[in-house]
Order: structure tokens, then C-alpha cells, then sequence
């Protein structure tokens, strides 16, 4: 077992700095889409044989340090009993948004080993079939609120933001639901042999610091304070677009903590000392010729060294036009320029 990763999560010296990707199994890969080309995308998140494929994939080709669990955070919204359907062009849809007492109201509470197996089921065969760790992973409540909430995706958030401000009672009625659920996704997943587990806080930036503090951090510390009474698993929370809201994310109980591209690692230091840090390459530069490249690389290596301990990834998920030759420079220069 290559143990790097688990022990940078842990604050632990290394002998150089683990690097994986968000997204790292999927569609800029050929291996990838030769599998998705034979199902769709929902079909291919609840059939275990398959997701071990695409989740193996990259580890396979380019000697990721961490394999992420092929699944999608909108998963478990469905077993709470909401319709999902995923479109090419829209990308995911709830054709019924929850937007009323009695929407929230018909919500289950699902029994993840009774409703989501499938998921459970992938994270045993990885389990025995990897050599690396394995990160286990959820939306953050505030973000599967807004797809919900507005019924998919959004540029503006504006029901979200409206529910919040104007019905703040149902809003947490929401998110106290989603809470539950996804507290429960996640200790599944540790029982089952994830052994880190990583929040998506995909639209967190959307908030102004004062709303983030109100209407989406409490519900990710209730979470994590629920894993800690059961399990010692290291927990990274990524708020993507969160430069701003570092202050805040700091108190949220993770170990690590995910950055984008918008804030100096060594910048990010200064303010959670106390945390290991995760990131932070611009996926778009993964498209520099290679001596650029991997200057930049060398660049937030040099940055890392400022945090307690450095996971190099991207600021978000990897492009679907990334070519994956670029995915090969960028891992072997990580692992080059951060030998100790």
C-alpha cells in the first residue's frame, strides 16, 4: 500500500508530495468513455463493476497517489425520494424543485445500506483491488440544497438565495434534511472501507462570508462532528471559489482543507495554520506547454511547504478536453519536484 496520501492527510512528513486530481476518472480519458459509451450516466453510478473500472482507470495509467470513488454528489438526493435525471446539454435536473413545506416534508431519510448499495458495494471491490487509498465523498448540504432548490444548475442562485433570506424556516427545515442524509451517506462509506472522506462545497462561493457563516457552514460542522464520534478517517471540505471564506472554513473540523486557484497556498497558510492543504492548480493550466507546466507545478510546491503538510491537486475537477498526455507531465513532475 502506498500510504503517502493518508499520511499527508495526517500532517505527517512524506517523502514527496502525493498529487491526485478531482475528476480524475472521467470523460478526457478514452478508457473512460469506451465504458460510458455502453450506459448512461446514472446507470453507470449504481453498477459497482463498472465504477471500480473508471475509478481504477487513472490510478492505472498515471500513478495518482488517492483514488476517488466514481460516483456523482447528487446520488443520495435521489434516495431521499426526489426524480434525477441527467441531460448531455443541462447536466443534472430535478423536474420537481423543492421549494415548499410539503416538498420538504415528503423527503425520506435514507438507510444508505438499504437504498444505496451499490455504492457501498463499489467501495469493498476498490477496497480490494487497490494498492493506493481510497477518498469516500458528498456534496456539502448547501450546495445539493441549490440544485434542489432550483431544480439544477444555476448563474445566479436566486431561489436559493431567496428561500434563505425570505422563508429562512424552510430553509433550514431543507438543509436539516439533506444534513441528516448526507451524515449518514458518509459513515456508510467509512464502515464500508473509505478511508478519507472529502465534502464537496461545490457553489459555497456564491455567499457572502456573513451567509456562509449562517446558511451553509454549520450544517458541514454538524456532519463532520458526526463522523468524528465514529470514526477516525481524515475529512477534507472543499468550498470552491472560497478565498474568502477561509476564515470561516477553518472552524469546519476538517483536517484538510481544498483550495482553488485564486488564493497563494502559502497565503492560505497564514490564515488555517492548523490545517494540511489541498490544491491548487488552474485546471486550464494543465493546457501550458510542458516547461510552463511544470514551473507552475514548482511554484505551488514551493507555496505548500509554508502549510503544515501539501496534497497537490486542481483548484476544481479536470476538463473533459484536457488531453491526457498533459495529466502524465503534471503527475510525474509533482512527484519529481517534491522528492525530499
Amino acid at each position: 500500500m502506498n500510504d503517502t496520501f493518508l499520511r499527508a492527510c495526517r500532517g505527517e512528513r512524506t517523502e514527496y508530495t502525493p498529487v491526485w486530481f478531482m475528476r480524475q476518472a472521467g470523460r478526457y480519458l478514452p478508457e473512460y468513455q469506451a465504458v460510458r459509451g455502453k450506459v448512461s450516466f446514472l446507470e453507470l453510478c449504481k453498477r459497482p463493476e463498472l465504477c471500480t473500472e473508471v475509478t481504477l482507470q487513472p490510478i492505472d495509467i498515471f500513478g495518482f497517489d488517492a483514488a476517488i470513488l466514481f460516483s456523482d454528489i447528487l446520488i443520495p438526493m435521489e434516495a431521499m425520494g426526489l426524480q434525477l435525471e441527467f441531460h448531455e446539454s443541462k447536466g443534472p435536473v430535478f423536474p420537481e424543485p423543492v421549494r415548499t413545506q410539503a416538498a420538504v416534508d415528503r423527503l425520506l431519510i435514507p438507510d444508505p445500506d438499504e437504498c444505496l448499495p451499490f455504492v457501498l458495494e463499489t467501495i469493498r471491490l476498490l477496497r480490494r483491488a487497490l494498492k493506493v487509498p481510497l477518498i469516500g465523498f458528498s456534496g456539502a448540504p448547501f450546495t445539493l440544497a441549490t440544485y434542489l432548490i432550483e431544480g439544477g444548475s444555476s448563474k445566479v442562485f436566486l431561489e436559493t438565495k431567496r428561500m434563505a433570506y425570505q422563508q429562512p424556516e424552510l430553509y433550514h427545515a431543507l438543509l436539516e434534511k439533506i444534513t441528516r442524509c448526507t451524515s449518514r451517506y458518509l459513515q456508510a462509506q467509512a464502515r464500508a472501507g473509505a478511508q478519507v472522506l472529502q465534502i464537496f462545497d461545490s457553489w459555497a462561493g456564491i455567499l457572502a462570508p456573513c451567509d456562509f457563516e449562517r446558511f451553509a457552514l454549520p450544517y458541514v460542522q454538524s456532519i463532520i462532528a458526526d463522523l468524528r464520534k465514529m470514526t477516525d478517517v481524515p475529512i477534507i471540505y472543499f468550498a470552491n471559489n472560497g478565498a474568502t471564506l477561509l476564515e470561516l472554513s477553518k472552524t469546519s473540523g476538517a483536517d484538510v482543507l481544498g483550495l482553488d486557484w485564486r488564493i497563494k497556498l502559502d497565503e492560505a497558510a497564514k490564515i488555517a495554520q492548523q490545517h494540511v492543504l489541498q490544491g491548487n492548480l488552474d485546471p486550464i493550466a494543465l493546457f501550458l506547454p510542458k516547461e510552463e507546466l511544470e514551473k507552475r507545478i514548482a511554484t505551488i510546491l514551493a507555496e505548500g511547504r509554508a502549510a503544515k503538510g501539501h496534497i497537490f491537486n486542481l483548484g476544481h475537477g479536470i476538463l473533459p478536453q484536457t488531453p491526457p498526455e498533459q495529466v502524465k507531465i503534471a503527475v510525474e513532475a509533482v512527484h519529481r519536484l517534491s522528492r525530499r
